[in-house]
């Protein structure tokens, strides 16, 4: 099937084959016709499949009739950060050229003057982030009465980031009779709850199950001391063709970290997270995109915002908490039908995290070994298996083996496991009822004081200071 068997317009179509597609992708076969119909839609789908284009491209021509009026917005896209709403306003940009089709662009980190022009003189589609869009509405300079499309893009993202409530109160200020498109890359039950308040009858298209990564890509997995984190992720990107790389980091602190490390070894590396002021995270992303930058280091409010076609790697310097954020992650390389590779460093403290991820993409990670790390092997994470609660519970339980040791206590032999502490004695005040029953019957049975704790108080165990007697008068 091409763009032409869809039902879009002679002028969409045309954009679309000035950018030099032809066949369209899953998603995009089966939204837009559904779109364009006027239906509700529920979209699941992986980053990386192309569902931005299958909301905007119907949206062009749904919106081609029709004049907006000033601080009403006849169409409205939600998503979770400024580069995701960026990177759909180019996606209008791009498609609808041959369309005389205006838009604004609300997100935090820019100028308010800016945008309420914008407003004032009325704008088809109106791209904003939850904190945005409500600060504007307060202010009085923009008005969602008029609004006839409703897309929340990202809805699972929308939840990790706590903008839920900010989405109910924005979706009651809209008119009840709307058309919604709703599309996240994974469902879980509180996203489920939205669907169902907001979506009438919705068409529902998924394109691959839930919480799965993308199969061009091969998982790896590396494991390590964290000593020997920053020079592991070195190691790899010497090893592999890097073309474009993201290195994925849980803190913020720890992107500044990582990024100077690069560039102090002399890679060519850049940074991105959400302290840093728009323009230069907008300045960053366009140096990435334009192959100036070959290794950008982030943070996750990056990880559903670059759109690169060509990235080669993406690496998990820190094993993500959710298991979702992997998924996202990964999903930035093996887009548009190339193969990608993935690599998560992980130690022994972030095993439960990794294992995880195993159980919820229900796919194995390769192990990757490197050589020449000085750190402390037992520091590095134990391979993950999917197993079952009550093997998991008992493989925990599991006491580790004690090294051998001569006759004077110290360890001998090789194995570097140090000997086993004996079990330190509760104090009598901890233990229970029945303990101190015991203690009390064995203190009057061997006819000594009982105190707290069933032992003799120090002061009653010291000897008395005679005291001299007064001289007489």
């Amino acid at each position: 099937m091409s763009f032409t068997d869809l039902g879009l317009s002679e002028a969409v179509l045309r954009a679309v084959g000035d950018v030099g597609y032809t066949d369209p992708t899953p998603i995009q076969e089966q939204a837009i016709p559904i779109v364009l119909q006027g239906r509700d839609v529920l979209g699941i789908a992986q980053t990386g499949t192309g569902k931005t284009a299958s909301f905007t491209l119907p949206m062009i021509d749904i919106l081609a009739s029709g004049r907006a009026k000033a601080r009403m917005p006849r169409s409205l896209i939600l998503e979770p950060t400024r580069e995701l709403a960026a990177q759909v306003a180019e996606n209008f940009e791009l498609y609808g050229k041959y369309q005389n089709l205006s838009y604004a662009l609300l997100i935090g980190g820019e100028r308010f003057d800016e945008q309420i022009k914008k407003l004032d003189r009325g704008v088809d589609v109106l791209i904003a982030t939850p904190g945005r869009m409500l600060d504007l509405f307060e202010r009085g300079k923009v008005l969602l009465a008029d609004v006839k499309v409703l897309v929340i893009d990202e809805a699972d993202r929308m939840l990790d980031m706590g903008f839920i409530p900010d989405i109910e109160r924005i979706v009651g200020l809209l008119p009840r009779i709307r058309q919604t498109l709703f599309f996240s890359a994974t469902m879980p039950a509180e996203i489920r709850r939205l669907v169902d308040a907001f979506l009438i009858n919705p068409k529902e298209i998924s394109v691959a199950p839930p919480s799965t990564t993308a199969d061009r890509v091969d998982l790896f997995v590396v494991k390590v001391a964290a000593a020997d984190k920053r020079e592991a992720l070195r190691q790899l990107i010497r090893a592999e063709d890097v073309k474009s790389a993201l290195i994925f980091c849980n803190r913020k602190r720890d992107v500044s970290i990582v990024y100077r490390s690069l560039i102090s070894h002399g890679f060519n590396a850049g940074q991105l997270h959400g302290d840093m002021a728009q323009p230069a995270r907008t300045e960053m992303l366009e140096r990435f995109k334009n192959g100036d930058v070959q290794l950008l280091v982030c943070s996750d409010v990056a990880a559903r915002g670059i759109d690169i076609s060509d990235l080669s790697h993406v690496f998990n310097f820190d094993v993500p908490h959710n298991p979702d954020d992997y998924v996202h992650r990964i999903g930035r390389t093996g887009r548009a039908g190339r193969s990608g590779r993935a690599f998560t460093l992980a130690t022994r403290t972030e095993a439960k995290s990794l294992a995880a991820i195993v159980k919820m993409i229900k796919k194995d990670l390769v192990e990757y070994e490197l050589e020449g790390l000085t750190g402390d092997a037992a520091e590095a994470a134990p391979a993950p298996r999917r197993r079952g609660r009550k093997a998991a519970a008992n493989e925990d339980r599991a006491p580790a083996p004690l090294a051998e040791v001569a006759s004077d206590g110290t360890p001998t032999g090789d194995d570097p496991t140090p000997r086993e502490r004996p079990r330190r004695e509760r104090s009598p005040a901890r233990r229970g009822s029945g303990s101190r029953r015991r203690d009390k019957a064995a203190a009057i049975e061997d006819d000594v004081p009982f105190g707290q704790g069933g032992d003799v108080p120090a002061f009653l165990l010291r000897p008395v200071p005679k005291q001299k007697q007064a001289p007489a008068a």
